[in-house]
């Protein structure tokens, strides 16, 4: 608890460096673009979709003519628009992970190594092509877990439960492995993520709960439709820098416990007592004293015996 402790107040710490701060602007910039560019060839198609799916539903008949009884006939036209942007808002926030797993974490990963563990070795433990084959396996795992749990999001407590989880363990898995796959060997990253995976997953559920807040930001662009352009932007910054201060909690906690891993004492095998040193195996100090060098050495440390000649 303490070490996980010790790197959240570093990672919150380390998103004031303006280094951090100018590092989430490349995927924000990205994300708007195609943000924008999807929204303008699909917005009116998807809302016009959404609007006929509602308009034939004969159960929602009934609760748009109570809306208007109650003087709430306008609600159906905001309603489009926000299922849109609910249904949206899994693919930024995947976008946003998968951008900030591949364009900030090595670099976060790289300057708390720098600032607090200069001397920690890098055994490139993970390449490139399994890192990008664990993230999308990872993703559909996440997905197919989101698809499967979305009927129990109509339990309100398990609405705001289920996504957490899922985005959590999602941010785990990305998260945990590109920050150790530098730094930690292949043995040692399965034995940290064994270790400490209660630890991780929380890290993971922690800031999958933080990254609720954009959707108020969303929420709010859709009943404002003037402020929408410029709050989308900012919801999407918001996951951005969400995401890059788990980078840096997962850094600061993964690269502490692969330092302290590799203080531990190893143990005594088989091996190691086979790639000993005879002297440290052949004789105490107190033979060695009383015997003198001949104990330590076989030849007495006679060096010049010519051989006896063969009759």
């Amino acid at each position: 608890m303490k070490l996980l402790i010790d790197s959240f107040w570093r990672s919150a710490l380390y998103c004031l460096y303006p280094r951090v701060i100018g590092l989430s602007v490349l995927p924000l910039v990205l994300i708007v673009a195609l943000s924008g560019l999807l929204g303008y060839l699909y917005w009116d198609t998807a809302v016009t979709f959404v609007r006929g799916w509602l308009d034939a539903s004969d159960w929602l008949d009934t609760i748009w003519r109570w809306f208007e009884g109650v003087g709430l006939g306008n609600l159906k036209t905001v309603v489009a628009p926000l299922l849109v942007i609910f249904a949206f808002t899994p693919l930024v926030v995947v976008a946003s992970l998968l951008a900030v797993s591949f364009l900030m974490t090595p670099a976060l990963t790289r300057m708390v190594a720098e600032r607090r563990f200069a001397g920690l070795q890098r055994k490139h433990g993970g390449s490139l092509l399994r890192s990008l084959g664990w993230t999308f396996f990872s993703l559909l795992l996440a997905l197919g877990a989101l698809v499967l749990t979305l009927p129990m999001w109509l339990v309100p407590p398990l609405a705001l439960v289920l996504p957490a989880l899922i985005w959590g363990w999602l941010t785990y898995r990305v998260m945990a492995f590109d920050v150790l796959a530098e730094f930690a060997s292949a043995d040692e990253r399965h034995t940290l993520m064994a270790r400490h995976r209660m630890s991780f997953l929380g890290i993971g559920v922690v800031t999958g709960l933080m990254g609720a807040a954009p959707s108020l930001v969303w929420a709010s662009g859709a009943l404002f439709a003037a402020a929408f352009v410029i709050l989308v932007p900012v919801a999407i910054w918001i996951y951005t820098l969400v995401f890059a201060f788990s980078s840096l909690w997962f850094a600061h906690f993964g690269l502490a416990a692969l330092q302290a891993l590799r203080d531990e004492p190893q143990p005594v095998t088989e091996d190691n007592v086979l790639s000993a040193t005879p002297a440290a195996v052949s004789t105490s100090p107190h033979s060695a004293a009383r015997l003198g060098t001949d104990a330590q050495d076989p030849s007495g440390g006679i060096t010049d015996v010519v051989p006896r000649p063969k009759l």
